[in-house]
């Protein structure tokens, strides 16, 4: 039980890779807020919604919060801020996960996708960050974890047409070693988990229904590397790390 009676948020926790690590981090004993705008009373076109994910995690003996919050929303975001610690008086962990990835090429893309893109993806990272770094401050603790891409390559990016993708993913993990620095003397770490391998979610096959996931990596596996990121001690910080290179610490191999 690495995260016993922590109290976790995870951003984006209605599906894919956020909801396969809120559950990860209940099996490990942690309290979970999830949130995401999907929920049974607004759902989407996609599978999931955050109340189910939080009801998975009560049947494990856990507490769970289910917040609808757009994350690009300051208001909803303080709100989501707000809730955690008027149920839980505390945050040990933000996982800022939510995403979205038009695709399309860059003279082609509407102004408005490319809003939504940096904004959903970059914006949502600080206001999050923001809203939950107070009271991380207070207590003199705690750990945040965004999460980037492979995308960060301008030749994978480019071949997906994910350029305003890639943008925001870059920017995130400048962010990140930024953030680290500056919370460095008061043991907040900050870490980066740059997910460089195709992930089977609901999303990307709803994305492209003809595209065969099964060769592709699973959240189950982004979650695993997650949880060991968080585990490590609060001078591990600032760090950018891939699976793969998660997975050979883990498995002893440097």
């Amino acid at each position: 039980m690495r995260f016993a009676d922590q109290v976790c948020v995870v951003t984006g926790a209605s599906r894919g890779i956020g909801k396969a690590i809120a559950l990860a981090l209940a099996r490990e004993g942690a309290h979970v807020v999830v949130t995401a705008r999907t929920t049974e009373q607004s759902p989407s076109k996609l599978p999931g919604t955050i109340d189910e994910t939080a009801r998975l995690i009560q049947q494990m003996g856990r507490r769970a919060l289910a917040v609808s919050c757009n994350v690009m929303d300051e208001a909803q975001v303080e709100e989501l801020a707000r809730r955690t610690m008027e149920e839980f008086g505390r945050v040990d962990i933000l996982i800022n996960n939510a995403a979205v990835s038009p695709m399309a090429p860059f003279v082609e893309m509407p102004l408005r996708h490319w809003d939504l893109t940096i904004n959903v993806n970059l914006r949502g990272t600080v206001l999050c960050s923001k809203a939950f770094l107070p009271h991380m401050l207070r207590q003199g603790h705690g750990k945040i974890l965004n999460v980037s891409s492979g995308a960060v390559d301008p030749e994978l990016a480019m071949e997906f047409n994910l350029i305003a993708y890639s943008v925001s993913k870059v920017a995130i993990e400048q962010f990140t070693r930024c953030l680290a620095l500056e919370l460095a003397p008061s043991g907040i770490a900050v870490n980066c988990l740059r997910i460089e391998e195709r992930i089977a979610t609901e999303g990307s096959k709803f994305l492209d229904p003809h595209l065969d996931p099964s060769s592709w990596g699973k959240p189950e596996t982004v979650a695993e590397v997650s949880l060991w990121l968080l585990a490590q001690e609060p001078s591990f910080t600032g760090q950018i790390m891939t699976i793969g290179e998660i997975q050979q610490r883990m498995s002893g191999v440097r």
